[in-house]
């Protein structure tokens, strides 16, 4: 049995990204850049206008007030043609060029209009309300850097530097497998004596394509060895991750390894944490296989310890930004740590860590309140409130 650290530092070698692939930037969402994104062009590409109001020379305004005649104006993509003279003026929009020899704009509401006649009654200030040409970015400039998870922000730097398509790392397609005969499908439990519904998968699945899995399969699993091997090395040859969830303990029926054969490469077999001392990691061939508790919380819980750095790595991340650990204060007293390292689950409160009284490997009622992640080192004495400690965000 290893220990957290030991585990995760494991994982961390085994998540290489995946291929490269180019996508339409209408479905980069999400996804993690693989080459930089260069401006292909200036922005903006010629001086625009910052404000609404009107475009004109200094000398015009040399004394006040001043009366300009209007000669024209100018929209975004629609420019005014021709140069000003000598009291002359323009009406101008945000975004709209600004004609050579032009010096600032004056907002609209600092110009009163006469007819074709713009009256400025007092000096304009020093803003002059222009972008330069080129002076948010310059082509050939990097915007974005390989790594990069391709966000809201990232999509408007991309689409502005004039890229339709972006190179992102492929998706690790997925496939879950759910052991265990006395589970059934949501919805059917209450018609079948003695089940129990099959909740593990989903919220593993979920959390996985939170961070950039490609959910291909799912499939619930009786413990019938012959059966189980059959799928197994059906999602080996179909994904490039699978996670089993239950069948992980010494029971009779826990086959969760052996389905995968003799060939199963284990990385790692238990975890000295707590919950989720079962969680194990192999490699078959070219595919990774995760094993996971079949009790909901330590399922979930290990998931996110484990199962989302190794995809964060994957997709082309730093494992690491998946395990990032901040200081919070503790809103109750928690006793002294046992010889695992215990990970409990808290409500976040005014940004302190509210230990949920329900710890339990199988709660799936307070699970769902779960906020954070309390980190409680092996051996660790009891921890009173107003003490810091760290936390994760669940």
């Amino acid at each position: 049995m290893i220990t957290f650290d030991e585990a995760t530092a494991l994982v961390g070698r085994a998540a290489s990204p995946l291929a490269v692939e180019t996508v339409p930037i209408e479905r980069a969402q999400g996804r993690v850049l693989a080459r930089s994104v260069e401006a292909r062009v200036d922005s903006p590409p010629c001086n625009v206008s910052a404000m609404d109001g009107y475009a004109l020379r200094d000398a015009d305004l040399a004394e006040l007030p001043a009366r300009l005649r209007v000669v024209g104006q100018s929209f975004p993509g629609d420019g005014f043609v021709g140069t000003l003279g000598k009291g002359e003026c323009i009406r101008i929009f945000t975004g709209g060029p600004v004609p050579p020899g032009v010096d600032r704009v004056v907002i609209q509401e600092n110009v009163e209009r006469d007819g074709d006649i713009a009256l400025i009654g007092q000096g304009p200030g020093e803003a002059r309300h222009i972008r330069r040409a080129g002076s948010d970015f310059r082509a050939g400039a990097v915007l974005l850097e390989p790594g990069r998870r391709l966000d809201a922000r990232a999509l408007v730097a991309a689409a502005g530097a004039d890229h339709g398509e972006i190179e992102v790392w492929r998706r690790p397609r997925l496939i879950v497998l759910g052991t265990g005969d006395e589970l059934v499908e949501p919805g059917r439990a209450r018609s079948t004596p003695a089940a129990i519904p099959e909740s593990v998968s989903y919220g593993v699945a979920a959390l996985a394509e939170a961070w950039g899995a490609n959910t291909v399969g799912r499939r619930r699993l009786r413990d019938d060895l012959a059966a189980m091997s059959e799928a197994a090395a059906e999602a080996v040859a179909a994904a490039d991750l699978v996670v089993v969830t239950g069948g992980a303990s010494v029971g009779d029926k826990d086959f969760a390894k052996p389905m995968f054969g003799e060939p199963l490469d284990l990385i790692f077999s238990k975890v000295a944490i707590k919950p989720g001392k079962p969680v194990w990691l192999g490699r078959l061939g070219t595919t990774l296989v995760m094993g996971l508790p079949g009790n909901p919380t330590s399922a979930l819980v290990t998931a996110r310890l484990l199962l989302a750095p190794l995809l964060a790595g994957q997709t082309g991340r730093d494992p690491a930004e998946a395990l990032r650990w901040r200081s919070a204060r503790l809103a109750a007293a928690l006793g002294p740590c046992g010889d695992r390292e215990t990970f409990v689950r808290a409500r976040r409160e005014d940004d302190a860590a509210i230990p949920l009284g329900n710890q339990d490997s199988g709660a799936q009622h307070s699970l769902a309140a779960a906020d954070w992640l309390i980190r409680r080192r092996a051996g660790a004495p009891a921890a009173g409130a107003g003490e810091i400690v760290e936390v994760l965000d669940f």
